[in-house]
Protein backbone atom coordinates (compact mmCIF):
# COMPACT_ATOMS: atom_id res chain seq x y z
CA UNK A 1 0.00 0.00 0.00
CA UNK A 2 2.64 2.27 0.94
CA UNK A 3 4.23 1.44 -1.82
CA UNK A 4 1.55 2.16 -4.43
CA UNK A 5 1.58 5.43 -2.90
CA UNK A 6 5.16 6.08 -3.49
CA UNK A 7 4.68 5.08 -7.30
CA UNK A 8 2.06 7.83 -7.72
CA UNK A 9 3.74 10.89 -6.00
CA UNK A 10 6.44 11.28 -8.78
CA UNK A 11 3.62 10.82 -11.50
CA UNK A 12 1.65 14.11 -10.15
CA UNK A 13 5.19 15.85 -10.07
CA UNK A 14 5.24 14.48 -13.43
CA UNK A 15 2.01 15.72 -14.84
CA UNK A 16 2.18 18.96 -12.94
CA UNK A 17 5.59 19.47 -14.53
CA UNK A 18 4.13 19.54 -17.88
CA UNK A 19 1.14 21.93 -16.88
CA UNK A 20 3.81 24.11 -16.12
CA UNK A 21 6.00 23.85 -19.00
CA UNK A 22 2.03 24.24 -21.73
CA UNK A 23 1.78 27.63 -19.66
CA UNK A 24 5.25 28.63 -20.34
CA UNK A 25 4.88 27.86 -23.77
CA UNK A 26 1.08 29.64 -23.75
CA UNK A 27 2.93 32.90 -22.30
CA UNK A 28 5.31 33.17 -24.72
CA UNK A 29 3.24 32.81 -27.39
CA UNK A 30 1.58 35.44 -26.65
CA UNK A 31 4.23 37.99 -25.70
CA UNK A 32 5.23 36.86 -29.11
CA UNK A 33 2.40 38.03 -30.74
CA UNK A 34 2.17 41.23 -28.66
CA UNK A 35 5.45 42.06 -29.82
CA UNK A 36 4.48 41.29 -33.53
CA UNK A 37 1.64 43.18 -32.92
CA UNK A 38 3.40 46.30 -30.97
CA UNK A 39 5.79 46.21 -34.09
CA UNK A 40 3.24 46.66 -37.19
CA UNK A 41 1.67 49.06 -35.49
CA UNK A 42 4.68 51.16 -34.88
CA UNK A 43 5.56 50.75 -38.73
CA UNK A 44 1.71 51.70 -39.34
CA UNK A 45 2.23 54.90 -37.67
CA UNK A 46 5.17 55.66 -39.92
CA UNK A 47 3.15 55.22 -43.18
CA UNK A 48 0.61 57.45 -44.58
CA UNK A 49 -3.27 56.68 -44.08
CA UNK A 50 -4.81 55.13 -46.79
CA UNK A 51 -5.93 57.44 -49.34
CA UNK A 52 -7.74 56.95 -53.20
CA UNK A 53 -5.71 59.26 -54.44
CA UNK A 54 -2.97 62.22 -52.74
CA UNK A 55 -3.73 65.94 -54.65
CA UNK A 56 -0.70 67.33 -55.20
CA UNK A 57 -0.67 71.30 -55.39
CA UNK A 58 1.95 73.14 -57.78
CA UNK A 59 2.57 76.52 -58.66
CA UNK A 60 4.53 77.27 -61.41
CA UNK A 61 8.21 78.97 -60.83
CA UNK A 62 10.83 77.54 -62.98
CA UNK A 63 13.37 75.69 -62.84
CA UNK A 64 11.40 73.92 -59.47
CA UNK A 65 8.30 73.69 -60.94
CA UNK A 66 7.85 73.67 -64.90
CA UNK A 67 4.65 72.92 -67.12
CA UNK A 68 4.56 70.56 -69.92
CA UNK A 69 2.36 68.90 -72.14
CA UNK A 70 1.82 66.45 -70.37
CA UNK A 71 2.39 67.47 -66.99
CA UNK A 72 4.69 69.08 -64.53
CA UNK A 73 8.65 68.78 -64.66
CA UNK A 74 11.47 70.61 -62.62
CA UNK A 75 13.34 70.07 -59.40
CA UNK A 76 10.73 69.85 -56.90
CA UNK A 77 8.81 67.51 -58.81
CA UNK A 78 11.44 65.14 -59.88
CA UNK A 79 12.28 65.13 -56.35
CA UNK A 80 8.10 64.64 -55.13
CA UNK A 81 7.61 62.08 -57.72
CA UNK A 82 10.77 59.83 -56.34
CA UNK A 83 9.36 60.54 -52.65
CA UNK A 84 6.05 59.48 -54.12
CA UNK A 85 7.20 56.34 -55.66
CA UNK A 86 9.60 55.15 -52.57
CA UNK A 87 6.08 54.95 -50.68
CA UNK A 88 3.76 53.54 -53.34
CA UNK A 89 1.59 56.60 -53.34
CA UNK A 90 -0.80 57.55 -55.94
CA UNK A 91 -1.63 61.14 -56.56
CA UNK A 92 -2.43 63.90 -58.95
CA UNK A 93 -1.32 67.39 -59.73
CA UNK A 94 -3.50 70.62 -59.57
CA UNK A 95 -1.67 74.16 -60.22
CA UNK A 96 -2.41 77.47 -58.42
CA UNK A 97 -2.08 80.91 -59.82
CA UNK A 98 0.07 82.37 -56.93
CA UNK A 99 2.02 81.07 -53.56
CA UNK A 100 -0.91 82.54 -51.44
CA UNK A 101 -3.19 80.41 -52.97
CA UNK A 102 -1.15 77.35 -52.77
CA UNK A 103 -0.69 78.04 -49.12
CA UNK A 104 -4.27 78.68 -48.27
CA UNK A 105 -5.02 75.53 -50.18
CA UNK A 106 -2.78 73.18 -48.39
CA UNK A 107 -4.09 75.34 -44.73
CA UNK A 108 -7.77 74.80 -45.53
CA UNK A 109 -6.85 70.90 -46.76
CA UNK A 110 -8.06 71.45 -50.82
CA UNK A 111 -4.50 69.73 -51.44
CA UNK A 112 -2.42 66.84 -49.62
CA UNK A 113 1.09 68.19 -50.32
CA UNK A 114 2.37 71.78 -51.72
CA UNK A 115 4.95 71.14 -54.24
CA UNK A 116 7.22 74.44 -54.98
CA UNK A 117 10.26 76.08 -53.86
CA UNK A 118 7.81 77.01 -51.17
CA UNK A 119 9.80 79.08 -48.48
CA UNK A 120 9.86 78.00 -44.75
CA UNK A 121 8.58 80.71 -42.94
CA UNK A 122 7.44 81.35 -39.28
CA UNK A 123 3.85 82.62 -40.10
CA UNK A 124 3.11 80.05 -42.39
CA UNK A 125 4.06 77.03 -39.90
CA UNK A 126 1.24 78.68 -38.16
CA UNK A 127 -0.96 77.33 -40.94
CA UNK A 128 0.56 74.06 -42.37
CA UNK A 129 2.90 71.67 -41.97
CA UNK A 130 6.52 71.61 -43.20
CA UNK A 131 8.88 68.76 -44.54
CA UNK A 132 12.61 68.25 -43.59
CA UNK A 133 14.11 71.59 -46.07
CA UNK A 134 15.22 70.22 -49.14
CA UNK A 135 16.96 73.32 -50.35
CA UNK A 136 18.87 76.29 -49.60
CA UNK A 137 17.93 79.79 -51.08
CA UNK A 138 17.35 83.61 -50.12
CA UNK A 139 16.39 87.13 -52.20
CA UNK A 140 17.95 88.67 -54.10
CA UNK A 141 17.30 91.77 -57.64
CA UNK A 142 16.97 91.59 -61.03
CA UNK A 143 17.02 94.53 -63.08
CA UNK A 144 17.40 95.62 -66.53
CA UNK A 145 21.47 95.39 -67.66
CA UNK A 146 21.06 98.61 -70.58
CA UNK A 147 18.80 101.01 -67.47
CA UNK A 148 19.22 104.32 -68.80
CA UNK A 149 17.35 107.87 -68.08
CA UNK A 150 14.37 108.77 -70.85
CA UNK A 151 13.81 111.78 -72.35
CA UNK A 152 10.78 112.65 -69.33
CA UNK A 153 13.13 111.73 -66.77
CA UNK A 154 15.84 114.20 -68.32
CA UNK A 155 13.11 117.05 -68.43
CA UNK A 156 11.91 116.29 -64.79
CA UNK A 157 15.31 116.65 -63.87
CA UNK A 158 16.39 119.69 -65.23
CA UNK A 159 12.94 121.09 -63.66
CA UNK A 160 13.79 120.03 -60.61
CA UNK A 161 17.51 121.62 -60.65
CA UNK A 162 16.19 124.97 -61.73
CA UNK A 163 17.35 125.02 -65.01
CA UNK A 164 14.16 124.71 -67.24
CA UNK A 165 13.28 128.10 -65.15
CA UNK A 166 16.93 129.68 -66.53
CA UNK A 167 15.92 127.81 -70.06
CA UNK A 168 12.68 130.14 -70.24
CA UNK A 169 14.44 133.26 -69.23
CA UNK A 170 17.29 132.39 -72.41
CA UNK A 171 14.05 131.90 -74.50
CA UNK A 172 12.77 135.13 -73.80
CA UNK A 173 16.35 136.81 -74.31
CA UNK A 174 16.34 135.09 -77.81
CA UNK A 175 13.07 136.63 -78.67
CA UNK A 176 13.92 140.23 -77.61
CA UNK A 177 16.94 140.16 -78.94
CA UNK A 178 15.62 138.69 -82.27
CA UNK A 179 13.68 142.04 -82.41
CA UNK A 180 16.08 144.26 -81.29
CA UNK A 181 18.50 143.24 -84.28
CA UNK A 182 15.10 143.07 -86.82
CA UNK A 183 14.29 146.92 -85.84
CA UNK A 184 18.37 147.53 -85.83
CA UNK A 185 19.01 146.13 -89.26
CA UNK A 186 16.00 147.80 -90.75
CA UNK A 187 17.10 151.16 -89.86
CA UNK A 188 20.85 151.00 -90.66
CA UNK A 189 21.65 148.04 -93.20
CA UNK A 190 19.91 148.82 -96.61
CA UNK A 191 20.02 145.36 -97.67
CA UNK A 192 18.29 143.93 -94.83
CA UNK A 193 14.85 142.14 -96.14
CA UNK A 194 12.24 144.76 -96.31
CA UNK A 195 9.26 142.25 -95.12
CA UNK A 196 8.49 141.52 -91.56
CA UNK A 197 8.91 138.22 -91.86
CA UNK A 198 11.97 137.65 -94.05
CA UNK A 199 13.35 140.38 -91.16
CA UNK A 200 12.11 138.34 -88.07
CA UNK A 201 13.53 134.96 -89.69
CA UNK A 202 16.63 136.54 -90.81
CA UNK A 203 17.69 138.08 -87.00
CA UNK A 204 16.58 134.94 -84.99
CA UNK A 205 18.91 132.70 -87.41
CA UNK A 206 21.55 135.37 -86.55
CA UNK A 207 21.20 135.23 -82.76
CA UNK A 208 20.52 131.08 -82.72
CA UNK A 209 23.67 130.69 -84.69
CA UNK A 210 25.51 132.91 -81.45
CA UNK A 211 23.48 131.42 -78.95
CA UNK A 212 24.57 127.64 -80.09
CA UNK A 213 27.81 127.67 -81.89
CA UNK A 214 29.72 130.88 -80.20
CA UNK A 215 30.21 132.00 -83.79
CA UNK A 216 28.85 135.47 -85.67
CA UNK A 217 27.51 134.52 -88.98
CA UNK A 218 29.18 136.81 -91.97
CA UNK A 219 27.75 140.29 -91.22
CA UNK A 220 28.51 143.70 -92.68
CA UNK A 221 30.52 145.67 -90.31
CA UNK A 222 28.17 149.50 -90.04
CA UNK A 223 29.71 150.98 -87.58
CA UNK A 224 33.82 150.42 -87.88
CA UNK A 225 35.50 149.26 -84.30
CA UNK A 226 32.73 149.80 -82.13
CA UNK A 227 30.70 147.11 -84.76
CA UNK A 228 33.47 144.89 -83.85
CA UNK A 229 33.56 145.23 -80.28
CA UNK A 230 29.81 144.69 -80.30
CA UNK A 231 30.23 141.52 -82.09
CA UNK A 232 33.20 139.47 -80.04
CA UNK A 233 30.80 140.74 -76.82
CA UNK A 234 27.86 138.56 -78.76
CA UNK A 235 30.27 135.59 -79.19
CA UNK A 236 30.89 135.88 -75.58
CA UNK A 237 27.28 135.90 -74.58
CA UNK A 238 26.67 133.07 -77.17
CA UNK A 239 29.53 130.57 -75.82
CA UNK A 240 28.41 131.33 -72.26
CA UNK A 241 25.14 130.19 -73.04
CA UNK A 242 26.12 127.04 -75.24
CA UNK A 243 28.34 125.94 -72.14
CA UNK A 244 25.94 126.84 -70.03
CA UNK A 245 23.11 124.25 -71.42
CA UNK A 246 25.27 121.73 -72.36
CA UNK A 247 27.16 121.22 -68.82
CA UNK A 248 23.20 121.31 -67.11
CA UNK A 249 21.98 118.85 -69.33
CA UNK A 250 25.39 116.76 -68.37
CA UNK A 251 25.11 117.04 -65.18
CA UNK A 252 21.48 115.84 -64.88
CA UNK A 253 22.04 112.99 -67.23
CA UNK A 254 25.04 112.11 -65.37
CA UNK A 255 23.26 111.87 -61.96
CA UNK A 256 20.18 110.75 -62.82
CA UNK A 257 22.60 107.48 -64.16
CA UNK A 258 23.83 107.08 -60.91
CA UNK A 259 20.61 107.26 -59.15
CA UNK A 260 19.05 104.46 -61.59
CA UNK A 261 22.22 102.12 -60.81
CA UNK A 262 20.60 99.63 -59.07
CA UNK A 263 23.31 97.31 -57.35
CA UNK A 264 22.64 96.10 -54.00
CA UNK A 265 19.72 96.32 -51.71
CA UNK A 266 20.57 99.50 -50.26
CA UNK A 267 20.03 100.90 -53.97
CA UNK A 268 16.33 99.94 -53.71
CA UNK A 269 14.93 102.79 -51.45
CA UNK A 270 12.57 105.14 -52.95
CA UNK A 271 11.89 102.88 -55.93
CA UNK A 272 8.82 100.60 -56.54
CA UNK A 273 10.03 97.07 -57.06
CA UNK A 274 7.78 93.77 -58.15
CA UNK A 275 7.30 91.04 -55.88
CA UNK A 276 5.34 87.38 -56.42
CA UNK A 277 1.86 87.88 -54.69
CA UNK A 278 2.10 86.08 -51.60
CA UNK A 279 5.63 85.43 -51.58
CA UNK A 280 8.56 85.90 -49.02
CA UNK A 281 9.80 89.02 -51.02
CA UNK A 282 6.39 90.56 -50.88
CA UNK A 283 6.20 90.73 -47.21
CA UNK A 284 9.79 91.85 -47.12
CA UNK A 285 9.08 94.61 -49.62
CA UNK A 286 6.06 95.49 -47.35
CA UNK A 287 8.00 95.21 -44.31
CA UNK A 288 10.93 97.33 -45.14
CA UNK A 289 8.57 100.14 -46.32
CA UNK A 290 9.27 99.34 -50.14
CA UNK A 291 6.58 100.54 -52.78
CA UNK A 292 5.50 97.33 -54.59
CA UNK A 293 4.27 95.93 -57.24
CA UNK A 294 2.66 92.25 -57.45
CA UNK A 295 2.92 89.70 -60.06
CA UNK A 296 1.71 86.36 -60.47
CA UNK A 297 4.80 85.24 -62.01
CA UNK A 298 8.29 85.82 -63.01
CA UNK A 299 7.54 86.11 -67.14
CA UNK A 300 4.88 88.86 -66.10
CA UNK A 301 7.56 90.19 -63.77
CA UNK A 302 9.81 90.63 -66.05
CA UNK A 303 8.00 92.06 -68.90
CA UNK A 304 6.91 95.61 -66.71
CA UNK A 305 10.78 95.66 -65.63
CA UNK A 306 11.14 95.47 -69.46
CA UNK A 307 8.33 98.28 -69.68
CA UNK A 308 10.16 100.30 -66.57
CA UNK A 309 6.67 100.36 -64.71
CA UNK A 310 9.06 98.62 -62.04
CA UNK A 311 12.80 99.21 -61.09
CA UNK A 312 13.79 96.50 -60.30
CA UNK A 313 12.34 92.72 -58.90
CA UNK A 314 12.88 91.17 -55.70
CA UNK A 315 12.37 87.05 -55.74
CA UNK A 316 14.44 83.57 -54.71
CA UNK A 317 17.40 83.76 -56.12
CA UNK A 318 17.62 80.25 -58.13
CA UNK A 319 14.15 81.81 -59.74
CA UNK A 320 15.54 85.09 -60.90
CA UNK A 321 19.05 83.54 -61.97
CA UNK A 322 17.62 80.46 -63.90
CA UNK A 323 15.21 83.27 -65.78
CA UNK A 324 17.94 85.17 -66.61
CA UNK A 325 19.88 82.56 -67.36
CA UNK A 326 17.94 80.97 -69.69
CA UNK A 327 16.30 84.45 -71.04
CA UNK A 328 19.61 86.19 -72.29
CA UNK A 329 17.45 88.02 -75.33
CA UNK A 330 15.50 89.99 -72.22
CA UNK A 331 18.55 91.93 -71.03
CA UNK A 332 18.24 91.41 -67.42
CA UNK A 333 20.64 90.45 -64.88
CA UNK A 334 20.99 89.61 -60.91
CA UNK A 335 22.60 92.07 -58.81
CA UNK A 336 23.96 92.05 -55.42
CA UNK A 337 24.35 89.31 -52.50
CA UNK A 338 21.85 86.89 -51.14
CA UNK A 339 19.87 88.62 -48.42
CA UNK A 340 17.30 87.32 -46.46
CA UNK A 341 18.00 83.12 -46.24
CA UNK A 342 15.75 81.00 -46.30
CA UNK A 343 15.02 77.32 -47.11
CA UNK A 344 12.59 75.37 -49.25
CA UNK A 345 10.18 72.60 -48.19
CA UNK A 346 7.13 70.69 -49.07
CA UNK A 347 3.92 71.85 -47.24
CA UNK A 348 0.84 69.77 -45.98
CA UNK A 349 -2.01 70.43 -43.74
CA UNK A 350 -1.50 70.22 -39.90
CA UNK A 351 -0.99 67.01 -38.73
CA UNK A 352 -1.35 65.11 -41.96
CA UNK A 353 -0.28 61.15 -41.88
CA UNK A 354 2.15 62.28 -45.20
CA UNK A 355 4.27 64.37 -43.39
CA UNK A 356 6.72 61.90 -40.90
CA UNK A 357 7.02 59.20 -44.18
CA UNK A 358 7.80 62.18 -46.62
CA UNK A 359 10.54 64.00 -44.23
CA UNK A 360 11.98 60.34 -43.80
CA UNK A 361 12.60 60.14 -47.31
CA UNK A 362 13.88 63.69 -47.86
CA UNK A 363 16.29 62.95 -44.56
CA UNK A 364 17.39 59.44 -47.19
CA UNK A 365 17.90 61.39 -50.30
CA UNK A 366 19.82 63.82 -48.59
CA UNK A 367 22.07 61.32 -46.98
CA UNK A 368 22.26 59.51 -50.70
CA UNK A 369 23.43 62.75 -52.68
CA UNK A 370 20.06 62.27 -54.74
CA UNK A 371 19.10 65.82 -53.68
CA UNK A 372 22.43 67.06 -54.50
CA UNK A 373 22.26 65.54 -57.51
CA UNK A 374 19.27 66.94 -58.64
CA UNK A 375 20.46 70.24 -57.27
CA UNK A 376 23.84 70.17 -59.44
CA UNK A 377 21.20 68.88 -62.65
CA UNK A 378 19.38 72.04 -62.81
CA UNK A 379 21.73 74.76 -61.53
CA UNK A 380 25.51 73.38 -61.63
CA UNK A 381 28.19 72.60 -59.52
CA UNK A 382 28.11 74.60 -56.20
CA UNK A 383 31.27 77.63 -56.58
Amino acid sequence: MISGLTSQAPRGDLERGRLKAVRTVLACTLLALLFAAGGKVAIAQDQPAPTTQIKVGVYTSPPFVMARADGYEGMAVELWEDVADRLDLDFSYEAYPTIRALVDATADGSIDVAVTNLTITQNRAHRIDFTHPWFDAGLRILVADDRSAGLSEVIAGLRDSGHLRAYAWLGLVVLAATGLLTVFDRRFDTNFPRRWREGLAESFHTVMSVATSGKMPSRKNLFGWVGRIWQALWMVCGIAVLAYVTSSVTSVMTTLSLTNQINSLEDLPGKRVGVFTGSVAEDFARQAGMPARSFDDVGSAAAALGQERVAAIIGDAPVLEYFAHTNPEAGLDVVGPIFEPDKYGFGLAHGSALTRPVTIELLGMHEGGRIEALRERYFGEAQ
